[in-house]
């Protein structure tokens, strides 16, 4: 076969040179292909190995590089809590703050949008926050500014399994906003709720079915199945056919309820009349619209009306101040008031007079929220409101307070305020009086107990009894700490004194008290206290409790047998033909439903042994023939009284918590005051006194004041400024064996001591030695010592020390540091004398003072201590501050709610805002007050009224300002206060239209403060205009200011002494020591720092004989880069320098001490770099010193980072180094005592000194030829001594020292002592001996041993 056959009809070398180019292209392919594999397979491990998985799951994020990282709207290392803003769209859903507790300072809004005019139900399937102080809010709408419908707050959980403790709250405008906010103290488990658009509340309970309404809007409605009813059917009707036909029927054709023959009474016409059971009704299921939900009003009963006036209203556009409500049809009224009446308030009183309402106080809602003292009163009949403007007028303007009109004793009519909480005054424990007769007011100066006023409790007034029984309320406690109490009172009206009653077990504020059959009725209330000690945080409850005040015993009652719970704060309660009625309250709604309660009836019980076992909650007499109700015996105030059953006898431990006599003795604990100023049980075995001798009444009083106003308004007491609490004068506060003399405490001793013993007495009773310096405290001292001389029979006297010292040869000052002419008190005859240097009194005369050695001993001493803080003025109340910077300026003693811009006490926050109106607190770091102040996007979303206008740049500008989802908004009325005013949507603020951008949800991803475009929608692509950051926003290095929102950066000015400065103030940070300023255009003179750095720079100006220490260890030395000295000896100069670190050195001189301003004039000595030390001496052979008196050194120490550096410069006549520095005051004391004792003929010092270090340096000065000084010290631990002679004791070794030079001892002989004589030649003698002969030597003066002593125990 030939080679070169064909193939396939191919030519050969055709087919040859196609496979060639067929495997190229295949090769090609191949080694692409690996290549790509290559690439691959190295991306795939390179990416194995670089991911990092988390530890943790991320619950609402995603893990990049073991991080979560979050999804918009949620924090935390596993995206475990909100923090943001949520849309969320869908028909239905669950919304949660996450599935762990709740952090601090949580703030998470979310909006639900429906369609327009769709019906959204919140149902709350769990809620568990912080009672009173972690709220969410609902709004009807898509901002804040719509109408708010609920708030919650505490534990939301059915009292009764199946009851509905918060109905299904319910939007009707298609949208729904949702705000959490939490503060910084506790986080409980959070919430999680349900919602759903257009859907049948509550799925219908399972008692009907949901059904399409015959509207265009497509709403759904339940068809309740039979003998069940409402929106939600679930209300039983006609139970048992209501026992028809013989007790009563069915009204099927109004609001399905039974219709009860006259026989038979209840809810199913079960109960007979009268019946010896008690029941709960609710008279209307649907109630009028009329009555707007409330709480904190206050009702009372005229004429077969409940008249209701005031309360707190989420909105008022369709608020009535004055309602009415017949108790007999169940119907409501609107009372229409002409202008000029009372504005809004809540927590105000009410009191009933002839056909005239008496309103007093409250807080009110418009303007500043403030509390007033006004008195308005309302005619019944005509239906008007009249002020009234009494003379004087009210002492305190009260909020939470109570009031009833009595008759006193002698038949004057007038109105008692108990209690309340007054802004400038605090927690109020006095009564009120206001005559009505005489348009006039007064404190009543009531006797018996002292008790503890508040907010927020209940009081009854019981008529017959001629008492007011109060309960509860929140109150200010011991040790700076204000809660809830279950305290219980009786005022007696006639004879003006409190007794304390029984507790009931429970503390509450906010609930409601009625009188009925001899049985004061307590119903729902706040309960929740301290949440460090609760099990729960329940806010509102339905806690129904009886107080038997014949017996002073507690019952608690069965709670309301309802179809939902009853829970509630804030409500009214009223009697009326034996029944209680309750009305509206708070329970995370405002209610405007009523209650009806009708107790047992006393006239159901047939005889005597079931009317007086009648009850709990009533109490019943037998009369006659009959049962009745029963009541107190007007003369006869004993409790309990003598029917009732025994009780349990009296403990110590119920007796021992009253700290007076008067509350000890005015209680029914059976308790007695003991001479030891203790309250125990009658049962103890002590020496009982009568209440005026072991009264403590003043001091209780004083403590029950709970801030400094109301301190300061009882001449009896002080405010004490650091405890925080009011204590009584005159005598307790100093304590026994004191006087209070003016402002002080003076204590006169009678034992004799040397001064600084009495000084140490003195210390040790808290005090210090007196300084008399007032007139009073003069006189005071000279009659005590004058009673002294008296009554002594021996015929001794005092002679006692005061604080008066001399301080320098010729000045004399007390120990405060006062002058000594500061005081009356004046010298003897031919005093002071040379000899003394401490005084005391030697006659009890004005010019009785007398000089005497500080060692001597005198018979007697004085000692003084603070008397208080009451010389003080009180500080500006909290409700007084206008600012949040002025309201936050002391830690923690106010609180700023920017929602109301209110400053409030921080002990009133809870009763402030009962209702969470306050959206969020700050106790510091103002923020900016309206959203036009917030300069970024994400600043203005933290503020749940704000949204961000970003402008058409799409770089980060913009501007924030009030609006809702769906835009911004502006005032439909006055420009005053935003949250004051109705809001309406102005989307032409924001126009889309000229490329403006509304964000509400969520910021836009370019975020770069107008300094430079985005690439990749969020990256700022380059930050001109000198700034920098991820999102330029701060300025680059050497530049300042604040460049958020399109803002400028400047350059630092720092006159060439800093390079770089604060990014936003411009403040420098110099870089060498001594300069300061915020442009480096000072030098630290206070520190010895001269120069001029606008010229030149600054310099430390050494002393000779100086050792100069410094570090760069703090926080604002970390900018030090160098030091400069300056020095002008006198003489020859050593110097050495050395530093932790190496640095630079220059040496320059110059022949005046102006360097730094004039250039040229320094001339160079030394230049070093990279030096750890230098030593260096400059002499008169070098420097004509004695030519030339101002040649001054300059050393720059430079190009150092840490951390230490020491200069020491000696002038060679100046006996060598001194190792330590003393007080500049205090060493030109003691030289000038030892000048002094220098100076005198043969005197000689006998100076003592105890080792404390290894080497001790003891300074000379001579200054007469005839002068002794003798040095002895005590033997060093170790050591060597100089060289002398011989060592051993007693011997002597003679050391040449030049005279006023320094000698310099450094001694390790165990048992010996060194005596240095210096006389009449140029040498000193040194003495050994032995330590027993050390006494023989003579003492000059004690306080110069003293004070050297402690000078050089310093060393």
């Amino acid at each position: 076969m030939s080679i070169m056959e064909d193939v396939g009809g191919i030519p050969l070398c055709t087919w040859t040179a196609k496979r060639s180019a067929l495997m190229t292209y295949l090769g090609v392919l191949v080694m692409l292909h690996l290549l790509l594999h290559a690439e691959a397979s190295s991306s795939s491990s390179s990416s194995s190995s670089s991911s990092k998985s988390c530890e943790k799951n991320c619950l609402s994020g995603r893990c990049i590089n073991g991080t979560c990282a979050c999804d918009h709207g949620w924090v935390g290392d596993q995206c475990q809590h909100c923090q943001g803003r949520f849309k969320l769209t869908d028909l239905s859903g669950i919304l949660t703050d996450g599935p762990v507790n709740y952090k601090y300072k949580t703030k998470c809004t979310w909006l639900i949008e429906g369609y327009p005019n769709a019906v959204l139900r919140l149902r709350f399937n769990h809620f568990a926050t912080e009672c009173s102080w972690d709220h969410m809010y609902v709004y009807d709408g898509d901002s804040i500014y719509a109408p708010l419908i609920a708030v919650f707050s505490g534990l939301v959980v059915p009292s009764t399994r199946g009851n509905e403790t918060v109905p299904e709250v319910v939007t009707t405008s298609g949208y729904a906003l949702l705000h959490f906010f939490s503060d910084a103290a506790y986080n409980l488990t959070g919430f999680s709720i349900a919602y759903s658009v257009n859907s049948c509340p509550n799925n219908c309970s399972g008692h009907g079915r949901c059904s399409t309404a015959n509207s265009a809007s497509g709403r759904v409605y339940c068809e309740c199945e039979e003998y069940w009813k409402g929106e939600a059917c679930d209300i039983p009707y006609c139970r048992g056919n209501c026992g028809s036909p013989g007790r009563g029927y069915c009204d099927l054709t109004g609001e399905k309820l039974c219709v009860c023959n006259d026989s038979w009474q209840g809810p199913d016409c079960s109960l007979s009349v009268p019946s010896t059971e008690a029941f709960w009704v609710l008279p209307s299921v649907k109630p009028s619209a009329q009555s707007l939900g409330r709480a904190s009003h206050e009702a009372l009963v005229h004429s077969g009306l409940m008249w209701v006036v005031g309360g707190h209203s989420f909105n008022y556009s369709n608020y009535h101040m004055v309602l009415n409500y017949n108790l007999e049809s169940s119907t409501w009224d609107a009372v229409p008031v002409s202008s000029g009446g009372p504005l809004y308030r809540y927590g105000h009183s009410l009191a009933l007079f002839q056909d005239d309402i008496y309103m007093f106080g409250g807080k009110l809602e418009a303007k500043s929220s403030n509390v007033t003292d006004e008195v308005w009163v309302f005619n019944i009949p005509r239906r008007t409101w009249s002020p009234r403007k009494p003379a004087p007028p009210p002492p305190y303007a009260l909020e939470g307070h109570s009031a009833h009109v009595v008759e006193l004793a002698d038949g004057e009519r007038v109105m008692l305020i108990f209690f309340g909480y007054s802004p400038t005054y605090s927690y109020i424990n006095k009564v009120q009086e206001y005559n009505i007769g005489s348009n006039s007011w007064q404190v009543v100066a009531a006797e018996g107990a002292v008790v503890q006023g508040g907010y927020g409790h209940s009081s009854v007034y019981d008529a017959a009894g001629g008492c007011v029984f109060l309960h509860g309320g929140y109150k200010a406690l011991s040790n700076n700490k204000y809660g809830l109490v279950d305290h219980m009172y009786r005022y007696h009206v006639h004879t003006k004194t409190w007794l304390i009653l029984q507790e009931s077990g429970v503390a509450r504020y906010l609930h409601s008290a009625v009188l009925l059959s001899g049985t004061v009725l307590v119903f729902g209330g706040n309960t929740h206290n301290d949440t460090s000690l609760s099990n729960g945080a329940k806010c509102f409850s339905a806690d129904f409790l009886a107080y038997d005040i014949a017996c002073d015993e507690w019952t608690v009652l069965p709670r309301p047998g309802l179809h939902r719970d009853a829970n509630r704060f804030g409500h009214s309660a009223v009697v009326s033909n034996g029944s209680m009625f309750i009305f509206g309250g708070f329970s995370g709604l405002l209610l405007n439903d009523v209650l009806a309660y009708t107790p047992p009836s006393c006239r159901a019980f047939s005889n005597r042994a079931l009317c007086d076992a009648a009850g709990p909650g009533v109490r019943c007499q037998w009369v006659k023939s009959g049962c009745v109700p029963w009541e107190p015996n007007a003369p006869d105030h004993s409790v309990p009284a003598p029917f009732c059953p025994g009780r349990p006898g009296s403990t110590d431990e119920r007796c021992i918590r009253f700290p007076d006599c008067a509350s000890c003795t005015a209680n029914t604990r059976g308790c007695q005051w003991c001479e030891d100023r203790k309250c125990m049980s009658a049962s103890s075995n002590c020496t009982v006194v009568s209440p005026r001798a072991g009264d403590r009444r003043a001091a209780v009083l004083c403590f029950r004041l709970a801030n400094c106003r109301s301190c300061s308004l009882n001449v009896n007491c002080q405010w004490e400024l650091q405890q925080q609490e009011c204590q009584a004068l005159p005598g307790q506060l100093c304590g026994e064996g004191w006087h209070h003399v003016g402002e002080a405490c003076l204590r006169i001793n009678s034992s004799s001591e040397s001064y600084d013993n009495a000084q140490h007495y003195c210390k040790n009773l808290g005090g210090n030695i007196a300084s008399l310096l007032t007139d009073k405290q003069v006189n005071f001292v000279l009659e005590e010592l004058q009673k002294y001389q008296l009554q002594d029979k021996v015929g001794g006297t005092l002679s006692p020390w005061v604080g008066l010292r001399k301080i320098n040869v010729s000045y004399w000052g007390w120990e405060d540091a006062s002058p000594f002419a500061n005081t009356s008190l004046r010298w003897l005859p031919g005093e002071p004398s040379d000899s003394g240097f401490c005084a005391y009194l030697e006659r009890a005369q004005a010019a009785g003072l007398k000089a005497n050695p500080c060692t001597a001993t005198t018979d007697g001493l004085i000692c003084e201590k603070p008397a208080g803080e009451s010389a003080r003025p009180c500080r500006t109340p909290c409700s007084m501050r206008t600012s949040c910077a002025n309201c936050t300026s002391q830690a923690m003693e106010c609180m700023w709610c920017g929602s109301t811009r209110r400053c409030v006490d921080s002990s009133a926050y809870v009763v402030s805002f009962p209702y969470g109106q306050c959206l969020e607190w700050q106790t510091q770091d103002c923020a900016a007050q309206n959203c036009s102040g917030l300069r970024t996007c994400v600043e203005c979303l933290e503020r749940t009224e704000c949204g961000w206008c970003g402008d058409p740049s799409n770089t980060g500008k913009g501007v924030c300002m009030e609006g809702s989802y769906r835009g911004p908004m502006k005032p439909a009325g006055p420009p005053d206060r935003p949250r004051d005013r109705d809001m309406v949507l102005d989307q032409g603020l924001c126009s889309s239209d000229r490329g403006f951008n509304w964000a509400f949800i969520q910021c836009p991803a370019c975020q770069c403060n107008g300094h430079s475009r985005c690439v990749n929608g969020s990256v700022c692509e380059h930050c001109g205009n000198l700034t920098a950051g991820m999102h330029c926003q701060s300025c680059m290095a050497g530049y300042y200011g604040d460049p958020t929102n399109g803002g400028k950066c400047n350059g630092c000015k720092c006159n060439t002494h800093a390079d770089v400065c604060h990014v936003n103030t411009g403040k420098c940070f110099c870089t060498t020591k001594g300069i300061k300023g915020d442009q480096c255009q000072l030098c630290d003179s206070e520190n010895r720092y001269l120069g001029n750095p606008l010229r030149g720079t600054c310099y430390y100006n050494l002393l000779i004989d100086y050792q100069f220490t410094f570090s760069l260890l703090q926080e604002d030395d970390r900018h030090y880069t160098s030091i400069n000295f300056m020095a002008t000896p006198e003489q020859n100069l050593d110097m050495s320098i050395n530093a932790s670190n190496n640095f630079n050195l220059n040496i320059t001189w110059s022949l005046s001490s102006t360097a730094g301003t004039i250039s040229g004039e320094e001339m160079p000595i030394i230049a070093r770099t990279n030096i750890k030390e230098h030593r260096d001496s400059f002499s008169c052979e070098k420097f004509n010193f004695r030519l030339h008196h101002n040649i001054t050194f300059y050393v720059y120490a430079s190009n150092f980072s840490c951390c230490f550096l020491s200069l020491l410069l000696v002038a060679a006549v100046v006996w060598k180094v001194k190792q330590t520095c003393w007080a500049s005051r205090r060493r030109e004391q003691l030289m000038r005592e030892r000048q002094q004792m220098a100076s005198r003929p043969f005197a000689s010092v006998n100076v003592a000194l105890e080792w404390s270090i290894k080497k001790i340096i003891i300074i000379i000065i001579i200054k007469a030829a005839s002068s002794d000084v003798r040095v002895l010290v005590p033997p060093p631990r170790r050591g060597c001594w100089p060289d002398a002679g011989s060592s051993g004791p007693g011997m002597s070794a003679t050391v040449g020292v030049s005279v006023c030079e320094l000698a310099v001892f450094s001694c390790t002989a165990p048992m010996l002592e060194i005596i240095l004589y210096c006389k009449q030649s140029t040498t000193c003698c040194i003495h050994r001996m032995a330590r027993d002969n050390m006494h023989q030597h003579n003492t000059f003066e004690g306080d110069l041993i003293n004070s050297l002593h402690r000078e050089f125990s310093n060393i």
